[in-house]
């Protein structure tokens, strides 16, 4: 690891779309008489020569010290910037157009009761590295003063260099999963996208935090947004699975919901997904990564659990009838994928699937199946049917009659029976004309019957009274 850098070489490392919004901020801060450090995540991938994706700083401003991040974010002169403040935690997110970088003032915390958000006040920068979840996260690097022209190295006040080189997470005190037990979880991130492992001692805090029961007090909210992280962050190369096994090694699983669990099942689905994620087979629409993700996770646990899990990661409403229903369309879904010829059939069937299922049933389908979504989701369903609902009302059709023949004629399209707008039209006139040669026939048949009806009428009339 190079350790020493200048500041100009910490900013080239830094994505480029953050580099005015940075500048100013360091800028602005020299103006105060403040001090701006890189801090936390960005630090440990610099070190660890990843890339980084978000900037996060910390900054000191002498005689402001609650809102020296607002103070500094307001007074960086960038055109067409907007500083969003988050007061409750001393945050600032200075953003524009082309990027965003994230400010906090300097702060400690406390926490009242196990499992709650901390209360936070005004600190320095030693309690504020001090605050920190891992010792790899709790390193800041100087961006303004010395630091300017000459190296600096990083500031390291827990040995998170050496638990760096060792490749490990370690947490800086022996109450840290009782404060905040999603650090847990957090550990199982980093631990999956790095190749960390979790020290010892701090396996040894975890397993004495799980015994106390911590999870309890921890909102299904909460949950949730970490759930939600470990998913989202399979697209940077999370191997979900590896992060899902971690906690489930260390009994966090059944701490958060007694009897979930990583299902054997769901291992190879998941894998899938995370994969698909990382390098998509298909350009997607609107994706939440984990409604795809729980769906797969939970499809193989009994309804039962599956509601439970569902509920304690405050998961609701539709989202959660379609995560829990899952299991049941999956199978159907899939037997008529398997069984279908032809792509029109095969767009018929998975028309008005919603981003999320699509992902979970490719993630679930056997190798062929697999095939048929891709080809369906990267081509097929961005075509353009040649004729429109309006074509058909103008040839005479009307009511569901439109859906159906708007249907079969794209169906035609895709099977390549029609291959331009004259051939589909075409094919709408016959469909006209088979309607409208059905439709005389079921008159001759009530004709027929009403008159069939009369003449039994008129023989019963003639018999003598």
């Amino acid at each position: 690891m190079k350790l020493e850098r200048s500041r100009d070489d910490v900013l080239r490392e830094l994505p480029p779309e953050t580099l005015s919004l940075l500048e100013a901020v360091i800028a602005s801060a020299e103006r105060c008489g403040g001090s701006v450090y890189l801090v936390g995540g960005p630090v440990r991938d610099l070190l660890l020569e990843r890339e980084i994706r978000d900037v996060d700083l910390i900054v000191e401003l002498p005689g402001c010290e609650a809102s020296a991040a607002a103070t500094i974010a307001r007074k960086a002169a960038v055109r067409d910037a907007r500083v969003v403040e988050h007061g409750r935690f001393g945050t600032v997110r200075l953003e524009n157009r082309d990027g965003a970088i994230d400010l906090a003032s300097m702060r400690r915390e406390r926490y009242e009761r196990p499992g709650k958000l901390p209360v936070v006040e005004p600190g320095c920068l030693e309690e504020d590295l001090q605050r920190r979840d891992f010792s790899i996260n709790a390193l800041a690097m100087p961006l303004t003063g010395s630091a300017s022209s000459q190296g600096a190295a990083p500031i390291d006040l827990v040995n998170g260099l050496q638990d760096l080189a060792a490749r490990r997470l370690k947490v800086l005190h022996r109450r840290s999963f009782h404060d905040d037990p999603t650090r847990a979880l957090r550990a199982a991130r980093l631990a999956g996208r790095l190749g960390f492992s979790l020290a010892r001692g701090s396996r040894s805090l975890l397993r004495d935090a799980v015994r106390d029961g911590v999870f309890g007090a921890v909102s299904g909210d909460r949950l949730r947004r970490e759930i939600e992280k470990c998913f989202s962050e399979a697209a940077l190369g999370l191997d979900v699975v590896t992060t899902l096994r971690l906690l489930d090694d260390w009994y966090v699983l059944p701490a958060l919901e007694p009897g979930l669990a990583l299902p054997r099942e769901a291992v190879a689905p998941l894998r899938r997904l995370s994969r698909a994620l990382h390098s998509p087979p298909w350009r997607s629409g609107r994706l939440r990564p984990w409604v795809a993700g729980l769906s797969l996770w939970l499809a193989p646990l009994s309804p039962a659990l599956r509601a439970r899990a569902l509920r304690r990661f405050s998961v609701r409403g539709d989202v959660a009838e379609r995560i829990a229903g899952f299991a049941k369309n999956r199978d159907q879904r899939l037997r008529a994928l398997a069984s279908l010829r032809g792509r029109g059939a095969v767009d018929a069937a998975l028309a008005g699937i919603d981003e999320e299922e699509l992902h979970a049933l490719h993630a679930f389908a056997e190798p062929a199946v697999r095939r048929r979504i891709v080809r369906w989701a990267a081509e097929d369903r961005a075509r353009r049917s040649p004729v429109t609902g309006e074509d058909l009302l103008a040839l005479g059709l009307s009511g569901p009659a439109v859906g159906r023949a708007l249907s079969r004629v794209r169906s035609a399209y895709l099977d390549g029976e029609v291959a331009n707008r004259e051939e589909a039209i075409a094919l709408a006139e016959e469909l006209v004309r088979q309607k409208g040669t059905r439709r005389a026939a079921r008159k001759r048949v009530r004709s027929g019957g009403a008159r069939r009806t009369s003449r039994k009428g008129a023989r019963a009339s003639d018999k003598p009274g």
